[in-house]
């Protein structure tokens, strides 16, 4: 089970008691249009500047608090069990182009569930097969077919803008990858992917180095997916609101707000390691050039710490994770922590603004609105160190001094998007206690 914003979510073939999953109390369902934020006073409030640009990341404060929601839950409320479609669902036909797999016991299912009394679906839409071919040339048609299944067979709709691969995650089989004219410009140019430190790219995802750059048949990566969203909703304006009652916006690796740093599809990295940083493709580098240069240090923006061991390094032994001249304590250590999570934070800012501006109107309505929401990594193993170490490799500039995710958060906030968080449902007794884990900490944190 992995759980969601508005409603919990089984995979459609799981067998699950509603009575045995379902948590047997809770404070607040978190189901809001803006995040929740939880502790109000504590250890963490201080302001920070970031380094990746002018903009000042800062804690919420009234203002964010305001437009923040909490619905006291009650045994009168219902909670919306939503079954998300499997993962293999799409195949490839003789011509290479994606069909729905096994339509009629699919529309068999879709009946049951709904007699069950299932709510909705969750639906990944994937950039890899509407925009497949060509730049610009989307083809809805799969999706057109698929949605009005579930839509004839009384369900609801998630919705999940999905701009990355999954080829890894499933190790080939059924799996999706990033449009195929995206794939034939990183044949010749892998910069427009991230890399790490032995020069490894990762083709699940474009570098966010690229955001800005018009290196994709003349757009930016931000124009990609502006024009995908805008397409998405010019096609399907009749369901939003009715049948599609929330919009996920994809930020990253798995649609998450992260770096790739934990690759577990490839075979680079196995839980518990530490990841490593990914900001080695020559954009993020000249990024960071300039921004070192700013801070009046140019010999920091030449390469990443080259003293934070490897994919499946253990924090115990790496000096950029222990405390210590050359640490993440360090003045470069913190000069390039507040780099790399705020070009993450940027990232996420400038597509949400996008977002929330082509949901404008429709949010405007009651009848039409539609929740836009937008998704962060469960980075729970170290999270019990000083360091983090597993979250700052993945972006997040979070330790034990520092509250890395309200800039997150914040940001969600103010373009109107809820918070989805994985790990909800998991537990700090169930996992391995050399790994100092804590899903639930990171989960009160959020």
């Amino acid at each position: 089970m992995a759980c969601k914003c508005g409603g919990y979510y089984y995979t459609l073939n799981a067998k699950a008691s509603f009575d045995r999953d379902l948590p047997k109390t809770r404070k607040f369902l978190l189901r809001n249009v803006s995040v929740i934020r939880m502790f109000t006073s504590g250890f963490f409030r201080s302001k920070w500047r970031s380094i990746a640009g002018k903009r000042r990341i800062l804690s919420m404060d009234a203002r964010e608090k305001s437009r923040s929601t909490i619905l006291e839950s009650s045994k009168d409320k219902r909670v919306p069990i939503f079954v998300m479609m499997p993962v293999d669902i799409f195949t490839l036909d003789a011509s290479g182009c994606p069909r729905i797999r096994k339509l009629k016991a699919l529309t068999v299912s879709l009946k049951a569930l709904k007699l069950a009394g299932v709510h909705g679906i969750g639906v990944e839409v994937w950039w890899g097969i509407v925009e497949r071919f060509s730049p610009l040339d989307y083809d809805w048609s799969l999706y057109e077919e698929l949605f009005k299944l579930i839509s004839d067979s009384g369900l609801k709709l998630h919705v999940a803008l999905s701009f990355h691969s999954n080829i890894h995650s499933t190790h080939g089989k059924g799996g999706v990858s990033l449009p195929l004219w995206i794939l034939e410009i990183g044949d010749v140019n892998k910069d427009i992917y991230y890399r790490d430190q032995q020069g490894f790219s990762n083709n699940d995802y474009l570098t966010l180095g690229v955001d800005h750059v018009p290196l994709l048949s003349g757009r930016t990566a931000l124009q990609c997916y502006e024009d995908f969203m805008l397409s998405f909703v010019n096609k399907f304006e009749s369901f939003i609101g009715t049948v599609i009652e929330e919009i996920s916006i994809g930020l990253g690796p798995s649609g998450e707000l992260r770096y790739p740093a934990h690759p577990f599809g490839d075979g680079r990295w196995k839980f518990p390691g530490i990841g490593e940083f990914q900001c080695y493709d020559k954009y993020m580098m000249e990024d960071l050039k300039m921004a070192a240069c700013r801070e009046g240090k140019p010999q920091w923006g030449d390469k990443g710490p080259q003293n934070a061991g490897c994919y499946n390094s253990l924090p115990s032994g790496v000096p950029f994770f222990e405390e210590g001249k050359e640490s993440f304590l360090s003045d470069y250590g913190r000069f390039f922590l507040e780099w790399y999570s705020g070009r993450l934070i940027c990232h996420a800012d400038a597509i949400l603004a996008k977002a929330a501006k082509i949901l404008k109107k429709y949010q405007e309505n009651e009848q039409t609105s539609v929740m836009l929401v937008a998704k962060i990594g469960g980075i729970y193993w170290w999270y019990q160190t000083l360091s983090h170490p597993a979250e700052l490799t993945a972006g997040y500039y979070n330790t034990a001094l520092r509250d890395g995710y309200d800039p997150v958060v914040s940001v969600f906030s103010r373009h109107g998007a809820a918070l989805h968080i994985p790990c909800l449902e998991m537990m700090d007794s169930e996992t391995p206690p050399t790994y100092l884990c804590s899903p639930e900490g990171l989960l009160k944190q959020a």
